[in-house]
């Protein structure tokens, strides 16, 4: 998902040096929603390891 908002970033740019004004907001406002997308999903993926590391730790005592 973060390599898509890397492509619509990339198209974005792509788009407003060339002077496609419609296409590029369109591009970097895709690109910005993946990015907060992949965002929270990680922020989501780290908690959870972390809460499943210390249930394994406590097992073990």
């Amino acid at each position: 998902m973060l390599y898509y908002a890397l492509v619509f970033l990339v198209v974005a740019l792509i788009a407003g040096v060339l002077g496609f004004g419609g296409i590029a907001g369109a591009s970097a406002s895709i690109a910005q929603v993946l990015f907060f997308i992949f965002l929270v999903l990680f922020v989501v993926s780290l908690v959870m390891r972390l809460m499943r590391n210390s249930i394994v730790r406590t097992d073990r005592v």
